[in-house]
């Protein structure tokens, strides 16, 4: 079944000149490979439900870059990520990508021209390797298939939750240019974007070449005024000013004092057993250099890191892709695909932050108290929550380069096809830290003699902050090599057609680094999180595919993949799929299969790794009821891989229908599940604490006074099996187009996707700190929007093209605050719009907007700034002026 349209309005203007050559084309091509098998068909109607986005739907949502367009999708769900949000604590800088149905976007394979693409050698979150949808230049890219089923035993692991396939343009003859220029309303975020495409098609062969300029300013949490400050609770959020402040707190443990410098310190309550509680944080209001008095919050010294701190880094990049076939011998083509790109990211963080990481003796003469012996902190050996202002904010540059090429044949022989290709891949990328960050190592010997005083930051001299300050530098790469083949054709006939049949292997080889600097390995940056990870793995693998015609109406899709991997073992996955049309204008649809995804690289070789997430201490702050407590507070957390992790597996199933109601009036309707089990998590810090904060091989804490719980020193966290997921919904779809004979050509479409449930497993603990497994519902939770939708209108008339989008996510709760409630969370609705005029000739100009009204993201008061940044885009209203010329 052909769906009514395929381009927009848009994209059949941009094309206009190519139509002549794309029919050529066509009629000379008479099956074609379609994402989600490897039997070529003579339509791109199979058994699987895909949604094809061209090149002219992705100019119409306003977005630069493919995730921009991408996100935007019902069909992206929690896990999808943007570059926006990137600060110095994030450990995938100006990298970008799709989780599909939410499962994660490891879950999701990407695909280039049908191939596998190498990960990002700097994994999200510590976790979550992914493609990086940044390397792939938007004027490169002629169509995007996604396949919303699984898919692991066409493609293999990673194709858990489907696949986005990334079709390159092959169509250029001649030399197009484009340019764009763009701005937001509340400022920050401007870009530019330059290509240069050229190319040649003749009867032996197509050549494409494609030169492409990107640049983005960037945007820091300043510049919108709802997140230019930690301190939520004029929206009636949370205060999550940092408990590392400048000039800081001065923080005591148990273990540095004596049994007589213990029984001074204050006491602030009473253990349910009679203890006394002591204060042992108390904001730095000595001498001369004192904590503000508007920052000193439950007697802590606070600090607002959001106005020094990135929302969106600035990145520059500069592309080059080649796409080619060309004829060797008769009945025999070569092919070649090249890419390469260069690119530069900037980003910032506040003021490295310290938590108890550093101490002074007693005697020093620096120490706060020294000159006031009647104090119940002099002579006291202390340490100290603080920001290191002093040598200003921590600033990053990450340079990376990516190559790609793929080179091949393909063929006949007596009515079989056959294919053959190498790939290799390389990503790497150099992080350094140019500025702002200190040495713990050398900080603690500036302490010692005297060179750095942290309590009285007016009196330090640059010499002495130099002593201490450093620069850091990171190296991480990823590499893919790997060759495949595939052969197709039919087998023999049965009644109702020719039973068709692929067979394929691929052999594929991975590597892994990520390495921080001596200063990371041996803990002396403190405050900012660095990965190291090394590995590899390999994989073969050997599938079949059959297409069996059981009656003129029914069609039978069998598929089965096996896989071998070199550091855990073999898995075969099944499919069955199936395509009914009892009449022209139906067609009833469905699937079931499993799938895999084997434990990244990073997750199996981790080595130690420091975050300093913040976390809400629930359970003592119902003991004490200190705000300290019970407001959230920055931890050190340690994560390190596990080479003992099993693959996850899961089940899947689809069924739908497309019913072509008129010539003008298409709908469809498709009901999705996926079954997960030994799902690969790092639990989390929250999560920890929440069912486990009295088990010390967890969560590390100073001593106990009397019943009531020590404060929280150390989380320690890492990635295991545990328990499943199960999710199901469906899509609906639907597209109507409308001729009239005045007012031109208009196209509707509508696109919902609605989870009916998302359970997940998870840790939980009783009252006598017994855990077990639980299960939640997740649905219509935090990151976790029930549906989304998406409902556009495309117009035609004369030399003029318009095109408005409406884009849609439903509320959501957020997460329980310390008392177990949940705020809601507003939906969000924006619009992008476009206006295109063709009446010159070769030359199209278009003016538009993305977030047309400028809706600003909703309030999140979980989020230390309170927004979701990844459910929701802050950049605001982006009006944009582009144009496009062939010659």
């Amino acid at each position: 079944m052909k769906p009514i349209f395929t381009l927009s309005a848009l994209s059949a203007a941009m094309l206009l000149g190519q139509t002549q050559l794309a029919v050529a084309a066509e009629e000379k091509v008479e099956r074609i490979e379609v994402t989600g098998s490897h039997i070529k068909r003579t339509d791109m109607e199979g058994p699987s439900p895909i949604q094809s986005i061209s090149a002219g739907d992705l100019a119409a949502t306003g977005s630069t870059d493919l995730i921009g367009a991408l996100q935007k999708l019902p069909v992206s769900g929690a896990g999808t990520f943007s570059t926006q949000g990137n600060s110095s604590d994030d450990t995938a800088n100006g990298g970008s990508s799709v989780a599909l149905r939410g499962l994660g976007a490891s879950s999701t394979l990407v695909l280039i021209n049908g191939r596998r693409v190498a990960v990002s050698p700097f994994a999200k979150d510590i976790e979550t390797s992914f493609v990086d949808l940044n390397t792939i230049p938007v004027s490169s890219v002629k169509r995007i298939d996604i396949l919303k089923d699984g898919a692991s035993a066409t493609y293999g692991s990673d194709a858990v939750a489907g696949v986005i396939n990334i079709i390159l343009r092959n169509d250029i003859d001649g030399f197009e240019l484009s340019g764009k220029v763009s701005d937001t309303a509340d400022g920050g975020g401007e870009e530019q974007n330059f290509t240069l495409l050229w190319g040649s098609s003749t009867d032996k062969g197509q050549h494409n070449f494609a030169l492409d300029y990107f640049k983005r300013g960037d945007v820091f949490y300043g510049d919108r005024d709802y997140t230019a400050t930690a301190d939520q609770r004029f929206r009636g959020g949370n205060n999550s000013l940092s408990s590392s402040g400048f000039p800081g707190s001065v923080e005591v443990v148990r273990g540095m004092l004596t049994d007589e410098q213990w029984a001074r310190l204050p006491v602030t309550g009473t253990a349910d057993d009679g203890t006394p509680i002591r204060q042992t944080i108390f904001a730095d209001v000595w001498g001369n250099d004192t904590c503000p008095e508007e920052m000193i919050i439950g007697d802590i010294c606070r600090y607002d890191y959001a106005p020094h701190m990135t929302l969106i880094p600035s990145t520059e990049r500069v592309s080059f892709s080649y796409n080619g076939v060309q004829e060797l011998t008769d009945g025999v083509e070569g092919f070649a695909e090249f890419a390469a790109q260069h690119a530069s990211t900037f980003i910032q963080g506040a003021g490295s932050p310290s938590f108890t990481e550093l101490t002074m003796m007693g005697d020093n003469p620096n120490h706060p108290l020294a000159s006031d012996p009647s104090h119940f902190l002099h002579g006291v050996d202390i340490s100290m929550r603080r920001r290191t202002v002093d040598i200003g904010n921590r600033k990053k540059d990450v340079d990376s380069e990516y190559y790609r090429a793929v080179i091949g044949a393909r063929g006949n022989f007596k009515d079989w096809d056959w294919e053959v290709a190498y790939s290799t891949i390389r990503s790497s990328a150099v992080e350094k830290g140019f500025d702002g960050f200190p040495n713990k190592r050398l900080a603690q010997e500036a302490i010692d003699m005297g060179l750095w005083n942290p309590f009285e930051p007016s009196t330090n001299t640059a010499e002495g902050l130099a002593y201490f300050e450093t620069t850091t530098t990171r190296y991480g790469s990823s590499t893919m090599q790997s060759v495949d083949g595939t052969i197709s054709g039919e087998l023999f006939e049965l009644g109702a057609g020719y039973v068709s049949a692929a067979f394929g292997f691929e052999s594929r080889r991975e590597k892994i680094e990520d390495n921080p600097d001596s200063q990371y390995l041996r803990g002396e940056i403190f405050g900012t999180e660095a990965t190291q990870a090394n590995g590899d793995r390999d994989n073969t693998a050997v599938f079949a595919e059959f297409s069996v015609p059981v009656l003129d109406t029914l069609e039978l899709q069998l598929a089965v993949r096996h896989e071998d991997y070199s550091d855990f073992g073999t898995t075969t996955d099944p499919k069955v799929a199936f395509r009914w049309a009892p009449v022209d204008s139906l067609v009833v649809r469905g699937s079931w299969g499993t799938a895999f995804r084997a434990p990244s690289l990073v997750q199996l070789h981790l080595g130690r790794t420091d975050e300093s997430p913040s976390v809400i201490d629930k359970e003592r702050c119902r003991q004490t009821g200190a705000e300290a407590d019970c407001e959230p507070t920055e931890y050190t957390a340690v994560v390190a891989g596990n080479k003992e992790l099993q693959p996850e597996t899961s089940e899947n199933y689809n069924l739908g229908v497309v019913w072509q109601a008129t010539d003008d009036f298409s709908i469809g309707v498709d009901y999705w599940n996926y079954d997960q089990d030994d799902l690969i998590k790092k639990i989390g810090a929250q999560k920890l604490v929440d069912c486990c904060g009295t088990d010390p091989n967890l969560v590390v804490r100073a001593p106990m006074q009397g019943s009531t719980l020590g404060r929280i020193l150390r989380i320690n966290d890492t990635f295991v099996n545990i328990g499943g997921r199960d999710t199901d919904g469906f899509d609906l779809n639907l597209a109507y187009a409308l001729t009239t004979q005045s007012m031109g050509e208009f196209k509707f479409t509508y696109n919902l996707t609605y989870a009916l449930n998302f359970e997940e497993q998870s840790f939980e603990s009783d009252d006598a700190g017994n855990t077990s497994i639980v299960v939640e519902d997740l649905n219509g939770e935090h990151e976790h929007p029930q549906y989304r939708w998406t409902a556009g209108v495309d117009w035609a008339n004369n030399d003029w093209l318009a095109t408005l989008n409406a884009n849609y996510i439903d509320s959501y709760n957020d997460l329980a605050d310390s008392d177990g409630n949940k705020f809601k969370i507003d939906s969000w609705t924006t619009f992008d719009a476009t206006v295109s005029y063709i009446g010159f000739k070769d030359l199209t100009l278009t003016l538009g907007a993305a977030n047309l009204f400028n809706e600003e993201a909703p309030f999140v008061p979980s989020d230390a700034m309170g927004i979701d940044a990844k459910t929701h885009s802050t950049l605001g209203r982006q009006a944009y002026f582009k144009f496009d010329y062939k010659f």
